[in-house]
């Protein structure tokens, strides 16, 4: 069989979507699953990243047994997603070390406040693009780093993995193989240069961040 469906995965804040597109865009299949909001404190929100895989794959295998068609018959995958969402796994287990902080959380303000103390509010704009601000990846990274008892070892040792939502999912899509995101998810991490396409050495060390748990940049269409 040729392939020729496409499916969509639409990872959001409070669900996941599952959609199935046949060659020429129309939808013939649909699933959708919430998964839980944590709240530990107030102004923290956390998902577990555990269940957002779970509620990819059922709405996965939701939308294929609805469309009655073979996997094989899927051409390629789409994935959009919650960006900014911050998870750290370890690499060989494929076990997150923490719940996944969600972009809304804003429990590293105390974080960016020090940043901009240390005048790099206009360095961190002119090479990102963006406003220091809780909202964005890089001091939730941090923040895991700091606080998750022996994250910081594992990570300087290059057994962890840090990821968006979209490189979560891809990484455990692929069977745990491909570490990847796109320019637009990398964008809004805080930690992308829009000049060089390239991770920034210089936020990077200053958020005391390794490199070895960045993600590859690639194309957002593109084999991953």
């Amino acid at each position: 069989m040729q392939p020729s469906y496409i499916l969509t995965i639409d990872q959001g804040t409070t669900g996941t979507r599952g959609i199935l597109l046949n060659p020429s865009g129309k939808i013939i299949a649909s699933a959708y699953r919430e998964f839980t909001q944590y709240y530990p404190q107030p102004g923290w929100v956390e998902h577990n990243p555990v269940e957002i895989w779970n509620s990819t794959i059922t709405v996965i295998r939701e939308v294929i047994k609805t469309a009655k068609i073979n996997p094989t018959q899927i051409a390629g995958i789409g994935i959009t997603n919650q960006r900014e969402t911050t998870v750290l796994w370890e690499r060989k287990t494929g076990n997150p070390i923490y719940n996944a902080i969600v972009w809304q959380c804003r429990r590293t303000a105390p974080l960016c406040e020090k940043l901009k103390r240390d005048r790099w509010a206009d360095k961190i704009q002119q090479k990102t693009g963006l406003i220091i601000d809780a909202y964005f990846s890089g001091t939730k990274i941090q923040w895991i780093l700091d606080n998750v008892p022996g994250a910081r070892k594992k990570a300087e040792q290059g057994s962890l993995c840090f990821g968006t939502i979209d490189s979560w999912l891809i990484w455990n899509l692929t069977g745990r193989k491909t570490h990847s995101t796109d320019y637009t998810n990398a964008s809004r991490t805080m930690l992308f240069n829009l000049q060089t396409l390239k991770w920034d050495t210089d936020i990077l060390n200053k958020l005391n961040i390794p490199a070895s748990i960045l993600p590859t940049i690639k194309k957002s269409a593109e084999i991953h």
